[in-house]
């Protein structure tokens, strides 16, 4: 019997995007910090297009502000972020945008090539330009912080989040091995990250504080407080001397082999995509936004 490939590979879709919001990200300054501000909170600021780029252009414009010394990136509503996009009317995989880095443009390429080109300007492409922003950056995680929202806190300098926090990577469910930008080996110990994707548990916050994934912990009320305060010490320091940290830090990483363990991991979950699509219904094993939600509740218990 022979399998079909997803339509998702193969053909684009004509029917576009329905966005629910044409402001997808906020920006606001407070002094010299950018709050880089998340704002689909109706679907808990899942991560689609509209919003990558947005995110995108948000850094670009606060790193191009001299006044701006620090960057808060937070999410509006009761989750930080609840990942990709994979489910709401503003799905927009097949749409074009003006892209950010010296990559071809995905929607005219064919099957498996469509995605790996995608996501090397989305995920892995735009993950490793975020983290290497001169200015110090500050994720603010409340709620949830599942899956490609987990990119999007570990390319920031510090992570500080309210004690109901929880984090999470379920992809395992899908048959892929952890998502995009693959920094869960360099978050965590080695043996808990093996844990993190092959259970694909929440992991609550008081937990990851403990590895060292979260800088400080607070109650949720206190949360925005204790994020200002801390911008507020970084922006009051010099300007270069923090720079010129965040590269040396940087550099240990990749001496350590984060860049490579990242290229290596993303060809892992592009073979995974393509697997899933030859034998599957979908990239994703055949699973979408409603059946992974259902999983995940149901793994943490919750009605």
């Amino acid at each position: 019997m022979s399998h079909q490939p997803s339509p998702d590979l193969v053909e684009p879709r004509h029917q576009p995007p329905s966005y629910e919001t044409d402001e997808p990200v906020r920006y606001v300054t407070d002094g010299p910090v950018a709050w880089v501000i998340m704002n689909r909170p109706r679907f808990n600021n899942a991560q689609n297009s509209q919003m990558t780029y947005a995110l995108d252009a948000a850094f670009r414009r606060a790193v191009d502000d001299d006044a701006i010394r620090v960057i808060v990136l937070k999410g509006e509503g009761k989750h930080f972020s609840a990942g990709h996009d994979i489910g709401t009317p503003g799905r927009d995989l097949h749409s074009r945008f003006d892209r950010a880095l010296l990559l071809p443009d995905h929607t005219n390429k064919p099957a498996a090539e469509l995605l790996y080109t995608r996501e090397h300007e989305v995920y892995l492409g735009m993950c490793r330009r975020w983290r290497d922003i001169p200015k110090p950056t500050i994720a603010m995680v409340q709620g949830a912080c599942v899956a490609g929202g987990l990119m999007l806190a570990w390319v920031c300098d510090l992570i500080i989040a309210s004690d109901d926090a929880f984090f999470q990577d379920p992809v395992g469910r899908m048959g892929i091995p952890g998502v995009e930008y693959f920094a869960h080996g360099f978050e965590l110990p080695p043996r808990i990250a093996k844990e993190f994707i092959l259970l694909g548990e929440r992991m609550p916050a008081q937990r990851a504080y403990d590895f060292g994934m979260v800088n400080r912990l607070v109650p949720r009320d206190q949360l925005e407080g204790e994020v200002k305060a801390v911008a507020a010490e970084l922006a009051s320091r010099p300007r270069l001397g923090n720079w010129l940290t965040k590269q040396a830090l940087n550099h240990v990483e990749d001496l350590r082999g984060k860049r490579t363990a990242t290229d290596a991991h993303f060809h892992m979950h592009h073979f995974a995509h393509a697997q899933n699509d030859l034998t599957s219904t979908n990239s994703l094993g055949g699973l979408d936004a409603k059946s992974m939600a259902q999983a995940n509740k149901s793994q943490a218990g919750e009605q």
